[in-house]
Parts: C-alpha cells; structure tokens; sequence
C-alpha cells in the first residue's frame, strides 16, 4: 500500500499544474508568472520549511535559479550567439544555405533539419543550436522562411539526432552511468541508434511539412523592411556585371532588388544606372554584383576611421522636412559626403513622389520633402548631418557588422563548441569562457551585451530550476513513481513502455531532464524486476523520456534559447510538442518491443 503524499509533495504537485495552466493560458506575461513562482516558492518554504531544513533554506532554493550553472550557460551561448551576428561570421553560411532554400523552400527546410540531426548525434545539443540559431535568423532576414516557423522545427530535430548516441546529450550519459551502477553492461556509443534513426524517419515529415505550418508568423513589419530605396549604381572595372547582358545576371540578382534601367548592350565601366531594393536588397546588390551605389572614397573614409576609433557603423533611416538644405538637389550636389563624411546609400520616395516630373526630366533623383534617405556613417556624424541639414531621424537604426572580428568570433565559438563537444571542458565554463572572450576581443560590446540576453528567458529558467527542486526535495517525483510502478502490472510490454516514457516525458517538461534521468532510471529498473522483463528496453525507455522535451519551453535548455529569437509564446510549445512526444512514445514503445523480442 502507498502512503499518501506529504504535504509538501501536494503543494509541489498543485503548484506545477498551476504555473503550467497559466503559462498555457497566455493571460499573463511569462515573467510575470515565473517571478510570482519563485516568490510562492520562497514564501511557501519560509513558513512551511520541507523537514531537516531552516526558513533561509526554502529562500535560497527558490533564488537558486539566477546563479545555476545551467542560466549561465544559457545567458554564455547568448551572448557568443550575438557575437556572431554582430561580426556576420555566420554570412558565408548563410548565403550556402540560402542557395539551397532558393531552390525549394521545402527542401531547404528538409537539409537543414537533417543537417541538424546528423550534427546533434556527434555534438552535445546545446553548441549546436548555438550555431544553427543565428544562422536561421539571417536566413528569415534574406527572405527564407520566417524564424518563428523554423527554430522550433529545427530544435525538435537537434533534439532528436542528440537522442540517437550515448555523448548526444549529457542526459544519455546519466541514464548510461546510472544504469551501470544499477549492474546493467555498459553501452556504446551508437548502442541504440537504429531504433532512434528509425523513429526519426517516422516523425521526420511532422517535424518537415506539419510543424511550420502550426507555428505562426512572428515577423515584425518595420518600416525600413518595406520601403523601396532608389539610387544609381556605377559600374567599376571589377563588378561581376562587366562584359555581360542583362540575361545573363537576371538569375544572379538578390531578392527584393531590380534593375530600374538596362544597357542595350553588355553593361560595361563607368555605366551609372538606376537601381532600387530594400535596404538588404541594395547590399545584396553590392556584395554580389561588386557594384557601387555611393563614393567609393567616403566608404573606405568610414571604415578606416570605424578601425581606427573602434566605432560601430550605423546605417539608419533620415526623412528630408521642409526646412531641409537639401530640397531639390541631388546627391551629387548636395555635398553631403564632402560636409559631414556620411554616405547615402539610397532615397525612398512615397507614391505621389515617385512622377515628380524633376525626377523624369533629367534622370536625377532629386530630394523632395517627405523623402526618407538610407544613410551609412558613423553615429557622431550622422547626427551631425541630421542637425545641419534639418533631417528627422527614425528609429531603428542598424549596425552594420563588424566583420574585421568575423574569423576572431567563429574562431571563439569554434573552441568552446569543440571543448565542450570532446569532453574537455564542462558545457558552462566553455560557454562563459567563449562570452569573456568575446568581451575581451570587442567582437560584443558592453554596452551592447542587453541586446543579446533576454529577460523573458533569465526569470523562465531561473524559475523552472526552482520548479524542479521542489518537485524532487519535496517527495513529489518519488511518490509519482511509486503510483506508476504500481499501476503497470496488469499492462503489456509495450504500455508498460509507454507508461514509463510518458512518466519521464512529465518530469522532463516539467522539471528538469537530470532530475527525470535520477528519477526514472531506479524506477525502471525495479519496475523490470518486479516484472520479470529485459532492463535494457526500460531503462532505454528512460533515456528517450528524459528526450522527449518538446512541450514547454522549460523542458531543456535549447528550448529556451530559441524563444527569444522564435518571439514564442508557451502555447507555440504545447500546440507543436505535445503532438511529436505522443508521435515518438508511441514509435519507439513500438519499436523497444520489436528489437527486444518483448
């Protein structure tokens, strides 16, 4: 008979379905909702403390959270993550992936989930969402498929690929050294990968054409992202377009930009024809067409002092007002780059602007009130332009990468993937290594570092760490095991699977996945000799539970990273996870049963 719970553990128990009620409901912010966790837990704990404890004790359990290891990692990879954006390090990926994508955006979703698995089975899963996170987020910017539709998808895959290998996850590598205390021969590392593989090909066409089209589009529409910038671009002696026809380089243009004006012949030197895109568009152009749509003289100017004063390069948007010194010129007489150093890269003009017969006359785009100018600077001498030319200037400014650091930051990121992938470091000191690292370097600037963390996700984890102590000091994790080992006698092999991972599966969403893998591998293993069945399927069972960690975002980790960059919501989880954990505890029950001769 088994004894009822104790109080602690009914607290622990209601509690859990209360925050994940209300973090499923959206009523209230996630922060909200985690800080009012934490500060029931601590409460709770001060007047009612759990036995063989003080008051002080329930108060540091609940506050644990903000200094675990596991948060310092998370904010770590965060900040290296920027670091890589910030430097475009990640470009030159970017731009192979985007190829594939251009091609079919379904199979450009179908390489990179499978790009992720196959990483995830050799690399611990952490390092590589770090590397794919960025990378899909500069693919959403170019154009591809927006983000939020594809880091949970892209999540999912990382976590089932870590599932196929003993060293894909430190979790597997807990379950492993527990079970071999337990007496069980140990595993290798590819001991059970067929029967992941296989599973993997079973959810692989959720995860591939199901998914995105759950997940909503949490694209933000800015202002700078629809407007069509015009200018004239020149034609030096090194651009790709020299000696070639128009045809020939239609495929080769960048999304969102277009030719306004074509040679009638090849384009050849010195040719200045109009061009308009957005702002990505235009510097698609340049980068790919090796042309030139400011002064080449005013852009090195830039950069070089950019270096030499170890300055960011902003390029933000200006509107020309009716005080402006500039009305009616154009940029080549406006004297801009000669005044103030600062580059105009293109000129939107609204609808009714766009037949101002000055602009069809000559074939000069001359500026008109109401104009917004794309403009590239340093921000000392933007601000100088936009008060002495009486410009407005709009929010949103962008930094344009420091790319003289770009190999430093993959450099960096390199080492503490690689340190922590072969063992040689703990995840959390590569992770806040690489972080100082990046600080000490200047590839992330200080005053720069709140861009990359997000507080949404620091007071999530911190009180989801606080979720599973409390689960686990209470009795509450224990006594749940009891109920289920006494409940499965009467089932078949394969349910008393399903039971097993389902019970993990709980633990794992709820609390942590170290305390399902401490929780559930005993239990399994008692649970299989009461029983009279194999322990290797059921603690196996264990080890695919502790995986299962797509329902809520405080299951793992990865989850977490990707919710900022995703802008998710607790439900994006739930709708999305809780179909694919039912999907895999059904498959691999099924399939522990087959190759286990159950």
């Amino acid at each position: 008979m088994i004894e009822p719970p104790s109080y602690h553990a009914l607290a622990a128990m209601l509690m859990t379905v209360l925050v994940f009620v209300a973090f499923a409901r959206g009523k209230m912010s996630i922060e909200i909702i985690s800080l009012l966790t934490i500060a029931c837990i601590a409460v709770g704990l001060y007047f009612f403390p759990l036995p063989h404890t003080t008051e002080t004790d329930g108060i540091a359990l609940a506050f644990a959270g903000f200094g675990h290891y596991a948060l310092i990692t998370i904010c770590s990879l965060m900040i290296m993550g920027r670091g890589l954006v910030v430097t475009g390090a990640l470009e030159p990926a970017a731009q192979l992936l985007q190829r594939v994508w251009k091609v079919n955006i379904h199979l450009g979703m179908f390489v990179s989930l499978a790009l992720a698995a196959f990483l995830s089975m050799l690399v611990n899963d952490t390092p590589v969402i770090v590397l794919l996170m960025p990378i899909f987020v500069a693919l959403a910017e170019r154009g591809a498929m927006p983000a939020s539709k594809t880091l949970i998808p892209l999540n999912a895959a990382v976590l089932i690929g870590g599932m196929a290998t003993t060293i894909g996850t430190s979790t597997n590598l807990l379950v492993v050294g527990i079970a071999s205390d337990l007496g069980m021969p140990p595993m290798s590392v590819f001991h059970f990968t067929p029967i992941v593989l296989t599973a993997a090909l079973v959810a692989f066409p959720y995860l591939w054409l199901v998914m995105p089209r759950l997940l909503p589009d949490n694209r933000v529409d800015g202002g700078q992202a629809q407007r069509r910038f015009f200018t004239r671009m020149r034609i030096p002696p090194a651009s790709e377009l020299v000696g070639k026809h128009f045809d020939e380089i239609a495929p080769t243009l960048p999304d969102q930009f277009r030719f306004e004006e074509r040679p009638e012949g090849a384009f050849q030197p010195g040719d200045r024809l109009l061009i308009s895109g957005t702002h990505q568009g235009l510097e698609e152009a340049v980068r790919v067409l090796k042309g030139q749509v400011a002064p080449n003289w005013v852009i090195a100017k830039i950069r070089g002092v950019s270096k030499s004063e170890s300055e960011d390069i902003a390029v933000v948007e200006m509107v020309v007002t009716g005080d402006s010194r500039i009305l009616g010129r154009t940029l080549a007489t406006s004297g801009i780059a000669d005044n103030y150093g600062v580059a105009v890269l293109g000129i939107h003009k609204p609808e009714r602007l766009l037949s101002h017969p000055s602009f069809e006359q000559d074939r000069e785009i001359r500026m008109a009130e109401g104009d917004v100018l794309l403009v590239m600077g340093l921000p000392h001498d933007l601000e100088e332009f936009a008060n002495g030319d009486s410009l407005l200037q709009l929010e949103g400014a962008r930094i344009e990468p420091r790319r003289s650091k770009a190999l430093l930051a993959a450099a960096i990121m390199f080492g503490s993937v690689f340190t922590a992938s072969i063992g040689l470091f703990p995840i959390a000191i590569s992770a806040l290594a690489g972080a100082i690292l990046m600080f000490v370097t200047g590839c992330v600037k200080f005053d720069r570092v709140g861009r990359a963390l997000s507080g949404k996700v620091i007071v999530l984890v911190a009180a989801s760490i606080a979720i599973g102590r409390i689960i686990l000091d209470s009795g509450a994790a224990g006594w749940l095991g009891e109920v289920l080992a006494m409940g499965l006698q009467y089932l078949p092999a394969a349910a008393v699977l399903a039971a097993i991972m389902l019970f993990v599966t709980v633990l794992t969403n709820f609390a942590s996945n170290a305390t399902a893998a401490t929780v559930g591998t005993p239990i399994a293993w008692n649970i299989a000799t009461e029983l009279g069945l194999p322990q290797e399927p059921l603690i196996l069972a264990v080890l695919f539970g502790c995986n299962l960690c797509y329902a809520t975002p405080i299951a793992y980790q990865t989850n977490m990273l990707i919710m900022s960059e995703g802008s998710y919501n607790f439900a994006d989880y739930l709708r999305t996870g809780v179909p694919l954990v039912l999907l895999m505890v059904a498959t691999l029950s099924f399939l522990l049963v087959m190759f286990y001769g159950m």
